[in-house]
């Protein structure tokens, strides 16, 4: 099964091929901003260099956020065209999960696992998983001074938490003196394609349908409703 996933949603821009489980060509490029300029071409070597035709897919796998309003749109846009343009299934995938499996499971052996993600804000997007990757909280934004109340709703495992993603540095500032052995995470601290596609198609049968893709936002928007809904007083 060929699947081809892709991510603009946090700090990063990646596309990848997974063929069976195997990645067989990626790039990944850390970016702030720029994402838009350099999906296509991304996806456009990836599948030139595995030497694949569009229409050789099976399924399309993005990221959903959180993550910046902006790349998720652009991701979502993107994977939208590509699976109207070529009849293609499209699996969404939170960015939270995508860098939990991004965790060797030896780093993961034995504790919980938190998932921070920077919103540039002063909250930061969180979700705690246990060892074996299950959810043990629902995704949301926090204040860091609110993660040991997070921590303290599920079940640490032996006391040890693993910290992964951009915003790992501010949680475990945050979490000092919170009577818990933490460390940080060696993995990728953004979203990557080849962590996504892999996932995607572990998770994804051509028997059971699947729900097109939604933005997950976790703050309500920055833009509000003008007076009189925008329209000219008299």
């Amino acid at each position: 099964m060929l699947v081809l996933g892709f991510d603009t949603a946090a700090s990063a821009c990646s596309a990848a091929l997974s063929d069976d489980g195997k990645i067989i060509a990626r790039r990944f490029e850390a970016m702030a901003r720029g994402q838009a300029e350099h999906l296509m071409g991304m996806i456009a070597d990836v599948m030139e260099e595995a030497g694949k035709a569009y229409q050789d897919l099976d399924l399309l796998a993005v990221t959903t956020g959180p993550g910046s309003f902006t790349g998720l749109r652009i991701g979502l846009a993107a994977a939208r065209g590509l699976a109207l343009a070529g009849d293609l299934a499209c699996m969404g995938v939170t960015t939270l999960e995508v860098v939990a499996a991004g965790v060797q499971a030896s780093e993961r052996d034995g504790a919980t696992l938190l998932v921070a993600i920077e919103s540039k804000r002063d909250d930061i997007f969180v979700q705690v998983f246990a060892a074996g990757l299950a959810p043990l909280s629902p995704p949301q934004a926090v204040l860091p001074d609110a993660l040991a109340a997070v921590l303290a709703g599920v079940s640490i495992t032996g006391g040890r938490v693993v910290i992964a993603g951009d915003a790992g540095p501010r949680a475990v500032a945050a979490l000092d003196g919170a009577g818990l052995e933490v460390a940080l995470s060696n993995a990728p601290e953004a979203p990557d394609a080849g962590t996504l596609a892999a996932l995607a198609a572990s998770r994804w049968s051509p028997e059971t349908p699947i729900e097109r893709p939604r933005p997950l936002y976790l703050r309500p928007p920055d833009a509000k409703v003008p007076k009189d809904g925008g329209r000219l007083r008299p």
